[in-house]
């Protein structure tokens, strides 16, 4: 099935919560960290769209409290996910703001620390450490992320 070109700067400010139509899987040296045809995508200007899994599609006892907080101006204050091995491979907003109320303890999985796909497509990751935008070959940018663009 092909995918309807998504161009991220005609995505809005502030972001949109969306249905995610593709099923979302996260995989951790080959097992299932998460699956689901409920995920969310978040949507918003120079981004690719980030993925959030209700937690009831995360597989039992694979998440961990990790160090470190940030606040997103638009959702509120992040916590962090050890996933496995992987050191803060996740976030989720336990308390977000209410116009982002929906997204409550889902979980994003960070592309470049996890193997995420929608449907059969493997995941590449936006660029830079921080951001967690799932790139697919429908998405065009260019993406804020990488050095230089962090004030976009």
């Amino acid at each position: 099935m092909h995918q309807q070109t998504e161009y991220v700067w005609d995505y809005p400010r502030p972001p949109v919560v969306v249905p995610c139509e593709r099923r979302v899987r996260v995989l951790l040296d080959g097992v299932v960290v998460a699956e689901s045809t409920a995920a969310l995508r978040v949507l918003e200007t120079a981004s690719p769209p980030t993925v959030y899994v209700p937690p009831a599609d995360v597989a039992a006892g694979v998440l961990r409290p990790a160090r470190g907080r940030s606040v997103c101006e638009w959702k509120g204050a992040a916590s962090y996910w050890d996933v496995g091995r992987v050191a803060s491979g996740a976030w989720s907003y336990p308390d977000p703001v209410p116009a982002y109320a929906e997204l409550r303890d889902h979980l994003a999985f960070y592309p470049g620390r996890l193997e995420c796909f929608l449907d059969d497509e493997r995941v590449r990751p936006q660029d830079g450490d921080f951001y967690g935008g799932w790139v697919t070959d429908e998405i065009e940018g260019p993406f804020k992320g990488a050095t230089g663009t962090l004030h976009w």
